[in-house]
């Protein structure tokens, strides 16, 4: 049997955003129903939506229901808007929506409602701006004014433009670094040319607060699509010829620097296959903030299984039972309230606090296991008698 071998993806013969863009051009006019896959949303938020924009907006997911009160939204590839006023009525007044779309129909799609939502629900939290979901700070509005005043018609011209975007792009970003709690979007990064996907990532992360999060719903496929795929512009504008290899999808987030990376929906049955590859839906959810010193305070966790041992996103090995040590980065990282690891460990601070201004640096060389000494303190000598308090103490329902 020969081996199973993966092709490299192939340069397409046309431009992949022109193709997409007078697609979704045409699908703000008219609905296109082959555009991605139909999905089921949470709870009756849509209800509330103008009709047009229900089906006018396309995706493969749901990314909407991973998002909570007062948090502030960043919706790629935002359509008509669906999602963002899903968003709206989540977040509520507290929170923010911004909604970013290339595409100058869709955004008139979706601006067109925002005084009717907002008398609808009380207050008005969106924000639909023009830009490049892979260049998050450059403001294509305002690009545009430029470009209007100033016409490019020589290579002088080019360099000008070239000064001009890397100004807005430094003084009035679009998106500001470390701004957003949750980055979402619903089929788009599928859509992005192949040569900008990895600064697609590293956008999402830029915008992100520490701590927060990517919810990305999107189609992917379980082996690469072949060179006629790769050609076909109406596969890419409707979402398969752009699609992540599955594993490939992950590794992205990986690779951008993300932790917790985590399959949350995996459609069950494929939405199309073509020349035997399947292309299906996948929710995954990724967390911003690994980076940082790592200071030694005495901390532990203990794995509660059900796997003998599992590795993180930073290499750490957890035995299950075993008093594992960590520095404060990653016990926080693990333990905190949106944790993705919370529910599986159990935390152990140590009795005395270490201020982090007097932690040392955390030993990386030394033992994995933490001896409970290192956490209770070696000098730690109590006598506590909770036993009026235990599962032995005589009640009528003991379990003794």
């Amino acid at each position: 049997m020969s081996p199973i071998t993966t092709t490299e993806p192939t340069t397409t013969e046309y431009d992949v955003e022109t193709a997409v863009l007078e697609r979704y051009k045409a699908g703000a006019k008219e609905v296109q129903p082959t555009l991605c896959c139909p999905t089921e949303y949470e709870g009756n938020y849509i209800d509330n939506l103008p009709q047009e924009i229900v089906e006018k907006d396309y995706g493969c997911g749901d990314p909407t229901r991973y998002v909570a009160a007062g948090e502030t939204v960043v919706d790629l590839g935002s359509g008509a808007g669906k999602n963002c006023y899903i968003i709206a009525q989540k977040v509520g007044a507290e929170g923010r929506v911004i909604g970013v779309d290339f595409n100058d129909e869709m955004l008139s799609l979706a601006r067109k409602y925002q005084d009717e939502m907002a008398a609808k629900l009380g207050y008005k939290n969106t924000n639909f701006v023009k830009g490049k979901i892979q260049d998050l700070a450059l403001n294509l509005d305002l690009l545009n004014s430029w470009l209007t005043a100033n016409p490019v018609n020589s290579i002088d011209g080019i360099a000008a433009l070239e000064t001009e975007s890397d100004r807005l792009r430094q003084e009035r970003s679009l998106i500001a670094d470390n701004t957003v709690d949750v980055v979402i979007s619903n089929c788009v990064l599928n859509l992005v040319r192949p040569q900008d996907k990895k600064q697609l990532f590293q956008e999402i992360k830029r915008v992100l607060k520490r701590g927060g999060r990517a919810v990305i719903s999107d189609i992917v496929c379980d082996e690469e699509p072949t060179p006629e795929i790769l050609n076909d512009p109406t596969l890419w504008s409707g979402c398969i010829a752009g699609a992540f290899r599955e594993d490939e999808f992950l590794e992205m987030f990986e690779e951008a620097g993300f932790y917790g990376v985590e399959i949350l929906v995996r459609q069950e049955e494929p939405w199309q296959v073509i020349d035997g590859i399947e292309f299906r839906s996948l929710t995954v959810r990724a967390y911003k903030g690994k980076e940082g010193p790592c200071l030694e305070r005495n901390q532990a966790v203990i794995y509660k299984g059900p796997w003998k041992q599992v590795i993180d996103d930073d290499g750490h090995i957890l035995h299950r039972g075993q008093r594992m040590a960590v520095c404060d980065k990653t016990f926080n990282i693990y333990t905190k309230e949106n944790s993705p690891y919370r529910e599986d460990l159990l935390p152990l601070e140590a009795i005395e606090d270490i201020p982090l201004e007097s932690a040392d640096v955390f030993d990386s060389r030394r033992s994995k296991v933490r001896h409970p000494r290192e956490t209770k303190g070696v000098n730690y000598r109590a006598n506590i008698d909770n036993s009026e308090e235990s599962c032995c103490a005589p009640t009528t329902d003991s379990c003794c």
